[in-house]
């Protein structure tokens, strides 16, 4: 892991993998058909063993792959600090790619009493969730101190987009980002999946050592309640998205003391919970 005292993610890409390919394909437009080659993002099964036990399989992108291990364990409960996990070891296979993560004794030991088999899919993050207990999860409350002015967020969606390379050749990939106070994009990580994406920024964070506490985070996808249950689980004091939350993850923010933003567009957003923490010229929630 490097970084610089800007936070900017300095870690090197060891690897080049295959995150997307070529396909010649026909585009009927106005009436004319053509003929083409278009870009496809891949999604391969990626599957998580933690000290040699099968634990999940999700259907990921093939790239920030040590980032989405540590930020699943660490959003999904799995380990309390990125201390706790060894190592990582990943191996493509031909059926998709492994993930073996050696963890703690302790950090084991406690997801052997909660193990769950969950089979994941690009759409839904509880596919296989044994119970209701699993799935609602109380974080610890955010602690975040930090306060945005709003105008940030519509210049950091905007950087964000000319960072998403995937996304511009597929369209067909989310993107998560974090953000500094000062409305500075530090760290994006693109995947199929929203939920992936966010769990490799999470990993991205941890191995970057950024306090995200002084930050925010950015999704291109709506605010579901998992959405929210991971950026309270990292103490991220924001989460903003390019479109609206569910019913459940607005109570879920409030619970847990978030702010949670939507509808980021040009000159404007939706603030659902806790204003406090956005500058707002007259407004009785704005910070000191």
């Amino acid at each position: 892991m490097m970084n610089d005292p800007t936070g900017e993610d300095l870690t090197p890409d060891m690897t080049t993998p295959l995150t997307q390919c070529t396909r010649e394909v026909r585009r009927w437009r106005a009436g004319a058909v053509s003929a083409e080659v278009d870009c496809l993002a891949e999604e391969v099964p990626v599957a998580l063993e933690y000290n040699g036990i099968a634990h999940a399989v999700m259907l990921a992108t093939p790239s920030d792959l040590e980032d989405f291990a540590i930020g699943f364990s660490l959003t999904e409960g799995i380990v309390g600090s990125a201390r706790d996990i060894y190592a990582i070891d990943v191996e493509p296979g031909a059926n998709g790619v492994t993930l073996k993560v050696e963890l703690a004794t302790g950090a084991f030991v406690a997801l052997k009493v909660r193990r769950r088999a969950l089979a994941g899919r690009t759409g839904c993050g509880l596919c296989g969730t044994e119970s209701l207990d699993e799935v609602m999860r109380t974080p610890a409350p955010v602690r975040s101190g930090a306060s945005f002015d709003p105008a940030v967020f519509d210049q950091a969606f905007l950087a964000l987009s000319a960072r998403q390379n995937l996304q511009r050749s597929t369209g067909a990939t989310h993107a998560a980002a974090w953000m500094r106070a000062d409305g500075h994009l530090i760290l994006v990580r693109e995947d199929v999946g929203r939920h992936n994406a966010l769990d490799k920024l999470a990993g991205a964070i941890a191995r970057n050592s950024i306090d995200v506490a002084h930050g925010a985070v950015l999704v291109t996808s709506r605010a579901s309640y998992e959405m929210v249950l991971k950026t309270a689980a990292l103490g991220a004091g924001v989460l903003a998205a390019v479109s609206g939350p569910t019913a459940l993850a607005g109570r879920l923010a409030e619970s847990a003391g978030l702010t949670l933003l939507g509808f980021v567009r040009t000159g404007s957003l939706v603030i659902y919970t806790h204003p406090h923490r956005l500058r707002i010229a007259g407004s009785p929630h704005s910070p000191a």
